[in-house]
Order: structure tokens, then C-alpha cells, then sequence
């Protein structure tokens, strides 16, 4: 079981992992061992999260969503396999953690008097600016 919050825990039938080799230098071991973790938590099959955490969920995860509602992460930062499962379970609570956040509706306000003043006497000096640039003639 993969505790994310105090009243928030995640099944172990809801989370499946596949191990295979991982990339990048390693020698010998990186040929042999099958250290990179895939984990894999069925999110939209998911009882324990309610439809709006999916959704920010969904938006969150990105590429990392599956056309079957799944979330796939991988990880393959160090030469064990134990460290790179902690890593994956981690990512994942970390990602649902903000998935869990809610986030602020913007309260629409309006400009200021001032700033409203400001913005048209910058515009006029710089039309006055644009005004004066041009051909000078000779008729002095």
C-alpha cells in the first residue's frame, strides 16, 4: 500500500512495475541487470481519487498518461533496483500530492484611476515621439 496522504492511500492491485535494462553507461551491470523500474498506477480505475484530482492528474502527467487511463513513470537513476522502485513510489505520491491541490480562481479586478492615467500619458508621449520623426524639409 502506497500511503500519499493521511486519508489518502493507494492499493497495491491498483499499481503494477516492470523492470528492464536500463540505459546509458554502466559496463557490465547495465548489461546483465535489469534494474530500470516502470511503474505503472491505474489512475482512472482509481476508487480512492475523485474525478477533479484525475482530471489536474491527467493534466499534470502529460506524456506520461496512457491512452487507457494509466500512469506510467520510469525510473532508471541508480544501479539498484530497490532505490529505483523507492524513487518511482515517490514520483508518484509526489506527482498525486499536487494533483491534490485545488487550485485558486483568479478574482477579476479592474485598473486603477491612476494607472489608467499613466498608461494613456505614456501613449500620447510616445505618439508625440513617433510625430516628430520623419523627412526634415528645407524651408527654414
Amino acid at each position: 500500500m502506497l500511503h500519499i496522504t493521511d486519508a489518502i492511500s493507494i492499493a497495491e492491485w491498483e499499481l503494477s512495475e516492470s523492470f528492464t535494462r536500463a540505459q546509458g553507461p554502466g559496463g557490465q551491470n547495465v548489461n546483465k541487470v535489469e534494474t530500470a523500474v516502470e511503474l505503472r498506477f491505474e489512475a482512472a480505475r482509481s476508487p480512492h481519487l475523485d474525478p477533479a484530482v484525475k482530471a489536474r492528474l491527467k493534466r499534470l502527467a502529460g506524456r506520461r498518461w496512457t491512452a487507457e487511463g494509466a500512469l506510467v513513470i520510469r525510473a532508471e537513476e541508480t544501479r539498484s533496483q530497490a532505490r529505483n522502485r523507492e524513487i518511482a513510489r515517490a514520483r508518484l505520491a509526489e506527482l498525486i500530492r499536487a494533483a491534490l491541490v485545488a487550485p485558486r480562481r483568479r478574482i477579476a479586478t479592474r485598473p486603477t484611476l491612476g494607472s489608467k492615467r499613466r498608461r494613456l500619458a505614456a501613449k500620447s508621449q510616445r505618439g508625440e515621439v513617433k510625430a516628430l520623426r520623419g523627412k526634415v524639409s528645407d524651408d527654414e
